[in-house]
C-alpha cells in the first residue's frame, strides 16, 4: 500500500474515533454479492450526467441501491429519509402535500404557485410538485440524493439539492419480479414487472403496483378509518436499439393516489374548546399524539398523476454523444377537508381542484475524448400551467360559533347597529372562492467543462443561464358579509352617535345620555351648539377610533376570516414575474491515489419567484397601505386608482428569487472492504422562500439570508464476505442570518404572526442525523440463504415551531429476515418504525379556533410478511 493510502486510511480512522463525530452513517455501498470480492464493490451513479463510480463523482451523493429499498421496505420517498440523514421528508395535510428538505432547505408544499427548492427528477424528467413525486414507483434501480445546489448539470435549476430516482429499463432477455405483501392494518401491496425482446431491436417491460390498507387513526364521530392507504399505478416503456449508436427509450405511467388523508392532533385545546363544545362539538382535547379524531366530513384525495417521455441517445462519433428527453406530464387532483378538525361543523368544506400540465425537452451534447478537455453542453426549456380552484366555507354552526365567541356581538352589529336582515353574518355557504390560472415558461442553458490540470487533478468550471417568466390571473371573491364590514368605519359611527348623545344628555341636564327625539330636538333649537357638539363628538370619534376600549366592534376583528379579494392583473398590479440568473459552479478534483479521492467545490444556484397561489395573496405595502382613508389617508396606488376593498390588507403576491451558494470540501475513500465520503460545506441561501401557514390560510415571503454550516459522512464497512455495515452522520448549524419578515407562534395567544427571526434557529431542523444499518447473509447450502437486516435512523431533538416550547425527538427502527428457499425466490418477515415513538412533526394554528394548536401525530409500527420471485 502506498504512503499515502496509509496516511489517509489513519485520517479516516481518527476520524471515526473522533468525538465531534459521534457515530457514522449509509456511505450508499450495495451488498456484495455472493460471488463477489470486496475489491470490485462499486456503485455507478449518473450524477453527473454520465456514468462513474460513486467514488469518482467529486459531488456530495448519497445512494439508495434496489438492495437497500428491499431490505428496508422503502414504499416512497417518505420512508427514503431513513437511509440518508441529511434529506428530510415531511407529510402535511393531504396525501397531495409532501415537503423535501436538504441540509436544512426545502420548501414547495401547500401551494401550487410554489416550485420546491429540492428537485426531484424520475428518469430523467422534472416532476415540478409533490403531488407528481410520492408514488410508489416499481422497479426502482437507484436514488440518488444530490445535496447542495445543483445547477450546471441539470437544467431545471434546483437551490437546495436534487434527488434523482432511476428505474430498471427494459432489457432483452426475459425475466421479471412479483412482490406481494400482507402487513398490520390489514396492508396489501403487490408489485410486479416483466421484460423481454420483442424483435432483435426492440425491448419492453411493464411494471404495476397496488398498495392498500386500512388507516392507522380513527374519526370517532364518523366512526370511520384514517390515514389510510389506496394507491395504484402502472408503467410501460418500449426500448428502441435500431443500431449500436441509437437507442430510444419511451415510457407512459399513469397513478392514481384515492385516500382518507391525514389525521390531526389536538396539541393545545385553548380557549375556543370550551365554545366547540357549547355547540355540541367534539374534540379530542390536548391529545398531541392520538391518532384519534372528531370530524363531521371525510376527507378526500384524489389524485391522479401521468405522463410520457422519450430519451433519445445518439452517438454522433465515437467521442460526441447527444441525449434528447421530452416529456409530458400531468396532474389532476381533489382535495376536500373538514379543516377546523372538530365534530362541529364549523368550516364546511375546504375543496381544492388542481390541474397541473408540465411540457419539458431537454437537449445536451457530451464529449468522451481521450485528451484532457472534455465537456457538456446543454439547453431546457419548461412550460408550465396550473389551474388552480379551492373554496372554503362555512358550516351550520359558524354563526352559532362566532356569536358565542363574541357574546353576541355579531347578532348585535348585524341588526341593531347595521339594520341587517337575521342571518346575514355567517350564513351556510358563505365563505371564500378562489381561482388562479398560472402560466410559467423559461429555458436554460446550461453546460460543463472538466479540464485534467495533470494526471492527478481536474479542474472543473460549469454555467446556467436561466430566463423564467410566470404570469397568474385570479378571479376569486369572498361571500362572508361579516368580513367586507369596516369595524374601524362602522365603529367610528357608533362613538360619534354616542358622543353626541351623552354631550346632549349633560347640556339636557337629563339622568343619561339623550334619546334620538331629545338630540333631534336640541339640534333644532340651538343649531350653532349643536354643531360645536358635533364637531367635537367627530374630533373624539376620529382619535379613538382604533382604541379598543373606545370602540369596542374592535374585539370582533378576529372573526373576520374571510376579508374581500383584490384580484390581480389590474391597473396596478401585472401579475407577472420575469427572472434572469446565471448560476456557476468551479471545482477541483484531485485523485491522490487509486483509493482517495479529494474535491473543493464553490457553487451557486438559483430558484425563480414563486407565486401565491391563495386567499392569503395581498397586494404589497409599497402598492397598498392599509386602514381606512381617514386613519391612513396616505396615498398609495391601489388608493389612487380606486381599488381598495374593505378590510383590505397588505401582504405579498410573490416572492422574490432564492439564490444558493455553497462552499464545499470533501473526500472520498476506497479500500477492500471499506468506503467512506466526507463533505464539510457552508451553504447560503438569500431570499429563501418561506411558506407559513397563520391560521386560515399561508403567507408567502422571503427570508434575506439563511445559512447551514456542517458535514455529512458516510461510509460502508464490508469486514467479512457475509456482513456489511452502514453508517450516515449529519451535522447541521442553521441560523436565519437576517429575516425581518419572518412568522412565529405568539406563546401569549399561541396564534401565528409576523416577527424578526433574524439571527434564530429554523425550526425543524436537528442539530445532528445518524443512520446506521447491518446487514448479515448466511449460507445454508446450495443457492439457499438467510438475510438479517436492520436500519436504525435517529435525529436529535428540534423546535417544531418557532415560538413555542414543543420539540420532536424522532427516531426509525426498521428489521427484517429473509429466507431465500432457491435463486430467484425470496420470503421475508420485517418491521418498520419498530419503537413507534411519539412526537409532531408539524404544529399549526387550529383554523377558526384562535389560541387552539394542531399537528399530526407521528405513525406507528408496522410489520408484516412478503414474498418475491424473480425469474
Amino acid at each position: 500500500m502506498k504512503k499515502f493510502d496509509l496516511l489517509g486510511a489513519t485520517a479516516i480512522a481518527l476520524l471515526i474515533a473522533s468525538p465531534a463525530f459521534g457515530q457514522t452513517a449509509p456511505a450508499q455501498v450495495e451488498p456484495q454479492a455472493e460471488d463477489e470480492s470486496t475489491e470490485s464493490e462499486e456503485i455507478i451513479v449518473t450524477a453527473s450526467k454520465r456514468e462513474q463510480t460513486l467514488q469518482d463523482t467529486p459531488i456530495s451523493v448519497a445512494v439508495a441501491s434496489r438492495a437497500q429499498i428491499e431490505q428496508s421496505q422503502i414504499r416512497d420517498l417518505i420512508d427514503l429519509q431513513t437511509l440518508v440523514p441529511s434529506l428530510k421528508v415531511g407529510q402535511l395535510q393531504s396525501s397531495a402535500n409532501t415537503n423535501f428538505i436538504i441540509r436544512g432547505f426545502g420548501n414547495g408544499a401547500n401551494n401550487p404557485g410554489i416550485e420546491p427548492s429540492v428537485g426531484v427528477f424520475i428518469d430523467g424528467v422534472y416532476r415540478s410538485r409533490s403531488a407528481a413525486q410520492i408514488g410508489d414507483l416499481p422497479n426502482i434501480n437507484r436514488v440518488e440524493v444530490l445535496r447542495g445546489p445543483q445547477s450546471t448539470l441539470f437544467g431545471k435549476n434546483a437551490s437546495a439539492g436534487i434527488i434523482s430516482i432511476v428505474t430498471a429499463e427494459p432489457k432483452f432477455d426475459l425475466g421479471g419480479t412479483i412482490e406481494a405483501v400482507y402487513g398490520n392494518f390489514d396492508s396489501v401491496i403487490i408489485k410486479g414487472d416483466v421484460t423481454g425482446p420483442i424483435t432483435e431491436t426492440v425491448a419492453f417491460s411493464l411494471a404495476g403496483n397496488y398498495n392498500k390498507r386500512d388507516g392507522f387513526g380513527r374519526d370517532l364521530n364518523l366512526n370511520t378509518d384514517t390515514n389510510d392507504r389506496n394507491r395504484y399505478g402502472i408503467r410501460g416503456q418500449l426500448l428502441f436499439e435500431p443500431s449500436p449508436d441509437l437507442k430510444i427509450r419511451l415510457i407512459g405511467d399513469f397513478d392514481n393516489i384515492d385516500e382518507v388523508c391525514c389525521t390531526v392532533a389536538n396539541v393545545v385545546d385553548g380557549a375556543t374548546g370550551n365554545v366547540v363544545r357549547a355547540l355540541g362539538g367534539r374534540i379530542n382535547s390536548n391529545q398531541p399524539f392520538s391518532r384519534n379524531s372528531f370530524g363531521n366530513v371525510e376527507s378526500v384525495n384524489d389524485i391522479d398523476n401521468y405522463g410520457i417521455s422519450a430519451q433519445i441517445n445518439y452517438n454522433l462519433t465515437d467521442a460526441l454523444s447527444l441525449t434528447s428527453i421530452s416529456a409530458y406530464r400531468a396532474v389532476d387532483s381533489v382535495t376536500n377537508q373538514d379543516s377546523d378538525f372538530t365534530s362541529a361543523d364549523l368550516i364546511g368544506s375546504n375543496l381544492g381542484t388542481t390541474k397541473i400540465d408540465t411540457y419539458t425537452q431537454e437537449l445536451r451534447i457530451a464529449s468522451d475524448f481521450d485528451g484532457p478537455l472534455n465537456f457538456l453542453l446543454g439547453g431546457y426549456y419548461f412550460d408550465e400551467k396550473i389551474d388552480f380552484k379551492n373554496q372554503l366555507t362555512f358550516g351550520r354552526d359558524f354563526r352559532g360559533y362566532v356569536n358565542l365567541l363574541s357574546q353576541g356581538g355579531i347578532t348585535t352589529l348585524e341588526r341593531t347597529i347595521l339594520g341587517l336582515p337575521a342571518g346575514t353574518f355567517g350564513a351556510v355557504g358563505q365563505g371564500s372562492f378562489d381561482d388562479f390560472k398560472f402560466k410559467d415558461r423559461s429555458f436554460s442553458i446550461f453546460g460543463q467543462v472538466d479540464f485534467e490540470l495533470g494526471e492527478k487533478v481536474t479542474f472543473t468550471a460549469g454555467f446556467n443561464y436561466t430566463d423564467d417568466k410566470k404570469k397568474v390571473r385570479s378571479n376569486s371573491r369572498s361571500t362572508d358579509a361579516f368580513s367586507a364590514v369596516d369595524l374601524v368605519a362602522v365603529g367610528r359611527g357608533v362613538i360619534t352617535q354616542t358622543a353626541i348623545a351623552t354631550t346632549v344628555g349633560q347640556l339636557l341636564m337629563l339622568p343619561g345620555p339623550a334619546s334620538a327625539a331629545q338630540v333631534a330636538g336640541f339640534a333644532g333649537a340651538n343649531p350653532a351648539g349643536f354643531a360645536q357638539v358635533q364637531a367635537g363628538a367627530t374630533a373624539f370619534a376620529a382619535a379613538n377610533q382604533t382604541n379598543p376600549a373606545v370602540n369596542q366592534l374592535l374585539a370582533l376583528q378576529p372573526l373576520q376570516f374571510l376579508p374581500p379579494f383584490l384580484n390581480f392583473p389590474n391597473a396596478v398590479e401585472d401579475g407577472r414575474t420575469s427572472d434572469q440568473d446565471l448560476s456557476y459552479t468551479l471545482r477541483l478534483a484531485y485523485k491522490a491515489s487509486s483509493r482517495i479521492n479529494l474535491y473543493a467545490t464553490y457553487a451557486t444556484g438559483f430558484k425563480a419567484s414563486s407565486f401565491n397561489l391563495s386567499r392569503d395573496s395581498r397586494p404589497t405595502l409599497a402598492n397598498f397601505i392599509p386602514g381606512s382613508p381617514v386613519t391612513n389617508p396616505a396615498a398609495s396606488p391601489i388608493r389612487t386608482a380606486g381599488l381598495a376593498l374593505p378590510n383590505l390588507t397588505a401582504g405579498t403576491r410573490f416572492a422574490d428569487p432564492e439564490e444558493a451558494t455553497n462552499y464545499e470540501i470533501g473526500i472520498k475513500g476506497n479500500y477492500p472492504g471499506f468506503a467512506f465520503n466526507l463533505a464539510i460545506f457552508q451553504q447560503e441561501l438569500k431570499g429563501f422562500q418561506s411558506n407559513v401557514f397563520q391560521g386560515a390560510g399561508f403567507v408567502l415571503g422571503n427570508a434575506e439570508k439563511q445559512r447551514t454550516k456542517g458535514f455529512e459522512f458516510d461510509a460502508s464497512i464490508t469486514p467479512i464476505k457475509a456482513l456489511n455495515f452502514t453508517v450516515a452522520f449529519t451535522y447541521l448549524d442553521p441560523q436565519f442570518i437576517k429575516f425581518t419578515g419572518g412568522s412565529a407562534f405568539n406563546p401569549a395567544t399561541n396564534t401565528v404572526g409576523r416577527a424578526n427571526l433574524t439571527g434564530l434557529k429554523p425550526s425543524g431542523i436537528s442539530d445532528f442525523s445518524i443512520a446506521v444499518g447491518g446487514t448479515y447473509t448466511q449460507n445454508i447450502g446450495g443457492d439457499k440463504k438467510i438475510i438479517f437486516h436492520a436500519d436504525y435512523d435517529y435525529s436529535s431533538p428540534f423546535q417544531i415551531a418557532l415560538g413555542v416550547p414543543f420539540k420532536a425527538d424522532p427516531e426509525t427502527l426498521n428489521a427484517s429476515i429473509t429466507f431465500v428457499p432457491a435463486k430467484g425466490f425470496e420470503l421475508s418477515v420485517f418491521g418498520r418504525n419498530l419503537t413507534e415513538p411519539k412526537f409532531n412533526p408539524v404544529i399549526f394554528p387550529s383554523v377558526a379556533q384562535p389560541g387552539s394548536i394542531s399537528g399530526y401525530p407521528s405513525p406507528p409500527r408496522t410489520y408484516g410478511v412478503s414474498g418475491r420471485f424473480k425469474f
